[in-house]
Parts: structure tokens; sequence; C-alpha cells
């Protein structure tokens, strides 16, 4: 599969597509026309500049107001990659620095960075040849572009820093020189081009969003599975009561739940209680909320993935040159807060929903396991599910409400949406765990309501994990199977 970047707006939906299918980047004609009538545009400019432009002749930060002289323009593009790779914390996951290479040349291709094709390219190269740089997850303030992070991904360009290379973390210079490929020489603005740039928190927020849209529909069938096994109703879930409070998720959850549990003996079968607990009842109103604020932050993140977010930006046609604030991260960091706490709901009502099913209610044995007592049965995965439900409230504190000023003053006001990115894959990692467990509390429930049925779709999902997670009898090591079943969720032939 080849993906051409051109103008064409790009969706998750592509990424997604693109980034499962291992796809070859290729740059368009369009795209190289850009860089290249951006790039001679600038050296022109340069050659009759009579004034002082941000970045490009003079320090960067609070030393906007140093020139520097046109032979040490270049070396003041390197000097700022070495200088900024100062990242700190565990390495970014290779496939979110995929994205990130991805997502840099897509926005250094619109022509108004001023960054060289040759430049531009070698990031499609790395992408192409899986060359990942190593990137700390530590570093920026989500401001002045992702400003560490990026210059840990842009090292590798000048034949500096470590690569992740088949399996092995390796000095960049040793693959280049394997690949018969040469440093590239910085030419003016191009480190500002390569550093400014909301890259590491917009990567973070694509894998998150592309992961959540997964777990958003499993959440769906894991909590019908749920119901069924505890003998729910189906009341909640009929249209009537979403036509008068019409929230899109709303509606569309009740729409799945009653696609799922189509044709299940145990939905339609008479009921003695006549309300469920609200983790039941309040799916409709609480998966719905979640899946609106994905779709609101999906549009969100799409947009940011398709501007140019560097400074100063360039505009040939205009003959403009504009230094600006297009690299702060405040547009993307409160929408991944508010996605951060909308997952951790996700789950939440989750665990509330493993807790029901172990309660010893409705028929059910308590834990789940036919001699309680001599068996703790599922006592301790709610516990772990608790657990990191209970993490979850402390990782969904809004980062994008910190400031903290620097560079003298100069920069004075920053979003601080790198720690949002990499606490949102922290919650939505969790998410997967906690739906996990409730996946095999459910499953282990409904053994207990045999011999009915549920619905022909449940039941094929049912079948399906039980060839790899078993009903247990009698206590056994229960962290190998909370283990099967996050991979059962990573499957891509569900949710149905």
């Amino acid at each position: 599969m080849i993906h051409q970047i051109d103008t064409q707006r790009i969706t998750l939906e592509q990424i997604k597509q693109f980034a499962e299918n291992r796809a070859t980047l290729v740059l368009s004609d369009e795209a190289k026309a850009a860089i290249i009538k951006c790039r001679k545009y600038l050296d022109r400019k340069m050659e009759a500049l009579d004034h002082p432009i941000y970045g490009i002749t003079t320090g960067f930060g609070s030393l906007y107001n140093v020139s520097i002289p046109k032979d040490d323009l270049s070396r003041l593009q390197y000097n700022l990659v070495v200088s900024h790779a100062c990242g700190m914390g565990p390495t970014v996951r290779p496939e979110i620095v995929k994205l990130m290479l991805f997502l840099k040349a897509q926005s250094l291709s619109y022509g108004h960075s001023g960054a060289q094709l040759q430049t531009v390219q070698r990031l499609v190269d790395m992408f192409n040849e899986d060359i990942l740089p190593v990137v700390y997850q530590q570093g920026s303030l989500g401001a002045s572009g992702d400003l560490a992070p990026l210059a840990h991904l842009s090292l590798p360009l000048l034949g500096l820093g470590e690569v992740l290379y088949k399996g092995e973390i390796r000095q960049s210079a040793d693959v280049w020189k394997e690949k018969g490929w040469e440093p590239i020489t910085l030419q003016s603005k191009e480190g500002l081009a390569l550093l400014n740039g909301t890259q590491f928190m917009s990567a973070h927020a694509v894998w998150s969003i592309i992961k959540c849209m997964r777990l958003s529909h499993w959440a769906d069938v894991i909590g019908a599975m749920s119901l069924d096994a505890y003998d729910g109703r189906i009341e909640p879930f009929l249209p009537l009561t979403h036509q008068i409070r019409p929230h899109t998720g709303q509606i569309l959850t009740g729409e799945r739940f009653m696609n799922i549990l189509e044709g299940s003996e145990l939905i339609r079968r008479p009921k003695e209680h006549v309300q469920d607990p609200y983790s039941f009842r309040c799916i409709p109103q609480v998966h719905g909320a979640v899946k609106d604020n994905i779709l609101y932050v999906k549009s969100v993140i799409e947009n940011e993935i398709n501007a140019t977010t560097d400074n100063p930006n360039i505009f040939p046609d205009e003959d403009m040159i504009i230094s600006a604030g297009n690299f702060h991260g405040e547009p993307i960091a409160i929408p991944m807060d508010a996605l951060a706490i909308a997952m951790s709901e996700l789950a939440s009502i989750s665990e509330r929903r493993t807790y029901q099913l172990i309660h010893g209610l409705r028929g059910l044995p308590k834990y789940l396991v036919a001699e309680p007592g001599l068996n703790s049965g599922f006592m301790i995965p709610q516990y772990t599910a608790a657990s990191i439900v209970s993490q979850n409230k402390g990782l969904c504190w809004p980062a994008s409400c910190d400031s903290i000023p620097s560079s003298q003053g100069q920069e004075d006001h920053v979003s601080m949406g790198s720690n949002a990115a990499t606490k949102l894959v922290r919650v939505v990692d969790n998410v997967e765990t906690v739906l996990a467990i409730e996946l095999f509390n459910a499953a282990q429930a409904l053994e207990f309501r045999r011999p009915a049925k549920s619905s022909p779709l449940l039941e094929r999902v049912f079948k399906d994990y039980r060839s790899v997670v078993p009903f247990l009898s009698n206590d056994s090591y229960m962290h190998p199977f909370i283990e099967k079943s996050i991979l059962f969720l990573r499957q891509e032939k569900y949710p149905l």
C-alpha cells in the first residue's frame, strides 16, 4: 500500500489504514513543488534582507533580539537541534514515534515552513525503512512546539542520536553508513521548522483516539454481555427514551445495545426486579457521552494534523514571513484532557458492572465461583479494576490548566499539552485493562445462566473468547487470563 502526502485532508481512518498495512509514504509532486517553492523564496529573501526575522537571522526564545551573522545561520540551526535534545523519562513507544515522523513530514509538506526537500524526504525514508528515533516522554511544555521530543526526532537527520532499527537501539551514524545516507546540513530556519510543531502531542492523540474508538465499541459489546449475565432489563435502551433526550451518542448507544442483544433468550425472559443499578440502566447516557467526546476530539485532532504548526510561517505568494504562535498546544491540550476524563468514565462504569456481577445477586454465586470461601473466585480482579480506575482519577487532573513560564518570561504561558498527551495514553491503556477484566467476569457469569442463551452475536463473541480464556471452576493464577483478555480486545475482527 502506498500513501501519498499531498494537500488532501488526511483523516484518522486513513492513518489507521496505512499504519496497519505498513504503507509506504511518497511525497506527491504537489508537495515537492510547495516545499521547493517555499525554500527558494526564503533563500531569495535572505539575499535582500534588511531587517531581522525571528529564528532565521536571530537567536531563539528570549534571545530573539540577538542577530546572527549570515555565515553562522546553518550552525545556528544545528545548535538549536542539539541543544534542545534534552528529553528524559521513559521512551515513546515505537508506533507513536512512527506517527511523529509522518505528521512532521506532512506538516512540512504544505510549503509554509522553509524546509529543504531532502530534509522532508529523509523523514519519509525513515518512516518507510522503520528507522525510528529514540524519543523521550518528558521535556516538552507543549507551547513553543514540542521542542525536546522533536529535537530527538530530528537528531538522526544530522547523523546524531539513537534509533530503533530492526529491533535494536543503535547509533544513527552507524545506520546511516549502512544505508549510504549522508547527514543533512540544515539551512536557515530548518531547525526551527523541525522543532517548532505539535507532532509529539498530535501523534499521541492520534494513537489514543484510534484506540478509543475501538474500546468504545468494545465497551458496548462487553456491557451487553454483562447486562445479559446480570439478568438485566432492556427498557433503558428502547429508542423512545433517547428521542426525548436526543444526544447523538446516547441514541447510537441505545441502538447498538438493541442490535447486540437481538435474539437473546436472557434479555426476553420475565424479570423479578423492576430496575437495574445505574451502571447498567445508564449505559446509554454514559457510553453515549464518551462517544460524543471521542468524535469531538477526533475532529479537533484532524484539524491539527492537517495544519502547519511551526514558526515563523512563510507565505511566498504574499511575500510575507509571519512570526506567530501556531506551535502553541492549547487547541489540542484541552481536548486531550477532556478525552482522558471521558475514557476514565468508560472504565469507571465498567468496574461498577464487574462489582455487581461478583456481588452474589440475582442468582449468581458470590465471586462467580461455585464454592466461595474455599475459593476466592473473581474477588481480586475487581480489586485490580478498582485500583486502575482510582489511578485514572489522578491522571485525569487536567494538565492544560497548568503553566510555568520559560525562556526568561518570553514564553510566559504554556499549554502543558505534552503532559496531557502522555497521560492520555496511560488512561487509554488502563481503560483497555478494565474492560478486559469486565469481559473476564461477564463470560464467567454467563456460564451460570446456562442452558439459557444470550444473543447470537454475544454467543459468537463468547465462543471465541472461551477459545483463549476458560471457565474457572476453582481458584487459578489470574494474571495470564487477564493478559489474554487484553489481547482478545485487540483483535481486528472485533468489535462486531
